[in-house]
């Protein structure tokens, strides 16, 4: 919400803007709870980047863990700046991820291993040349939903053929999430209005980054336990300090 309040980064240029009091807090961060609330993103993934280096899962697995922090910080730098050039560094990075979870589901039973990752590469080039030149805003709405529903089926495939009961939960737990998350999202969109008369708000946005870090964490733990099955690492899910869940696999000793 723009209250014209000076600020180090100048005027907003961004086309969109959460239901948050711009610079309410210091002059240097346009949205701060916003900005903060991707800092959960951030450690979920390197916890979940460290035990796929420790235990040297597939690069796969990394790459997606870094992919989620630099989407938090781009989104960071974007809600501290609500400038249009970061915009493009929070929005297009979410493309990516898409296109990495795509490949990541889909992959096992690509026949052609380097046709898959080419023409995703390629896509997802063309895509941030043509949203930084276009720079369209409902299109890219509707572009990263539409990936996002071509991920379902294969997540329901893999959740109905895994019998691991631990497993299962955290697949539900990502389907919970990603429902909280775009419930906050929708609400602070489209209740704004009302919202910005109450005593309290809620900051359904800055709640969407934090449900959506957790529904990513859990996503990639369930992808790693299920890739582990593939593979015939014998998964086991693990909770760190009895709270946060993990995978621990045991590999055959000629590999």
């Amino acid at each position: 919400m723009a209250d014209g309040i000076s600020s180090f980064w100048g005027p907003v240029t961004s086309t969109t803007e959460c239901c948050e009091r711009n610079y309410a807090y210091s002059s240097y961060i346009a949205e701060f709870y916003n900005t903060v609330s991707n800092i959960p993103t951030i450690l979920l993934a390197l916890i979940g980047l460290a035990n796929a280096l420790r235990q040297r899962f597939e690069k796969r697995f990394s790459v997606l863990h870094i992919s989620n922090m630099i989407l938090a910080i781009g989104s960071m730098f974007y809600h501290a700046t609500l400038q249009k050039v970061q915009q493009q560094g929070d929005e297009t990075p979410m493309i990516w991820e898409m296109l990495l979870y795509m490949y990541i589901l889909y992959s096992p039973d690509w026949h052609y291993r380097s046709t898959m990752p080419t023409f995703l590469f390629l896509y997802g080039a063309m895509f941030a040349v043509a949203h930084s030149i276009l720079r369209y805003d409902i299109g890219f709405k509707v572009h990263y939903v539409i990936l996002c529903l071509l991920c379902i089926p294969r997540m329901y495939k893999y959740y109905i053929y895994t019998e691991d009961a631990s497993a299962k939960r955290l697949a539900r737990l990502y389907s919970l999430t990603l429902l909280l998350g775009t419930f906050c999202w929708v609400s602070d969109r489209g209740l704004c209005e009302k919202i910005s008369h109450w005593i309290i708000n809620p900051q359904g946005h800055a709640l969407w980054h934090v449900f959506m870090g957790l529904s990513s964490y859990y996503a990639n733990t369930f992808l790693m336990f299920c890739r582990a099955q593939q593979r015939g690492w014998s998964p086991k899910v693990l909770h760190l300090m009895g709270v946060l869940p993990y995978v621990k696999i045991e590999k055959p000793k000629t590999q």
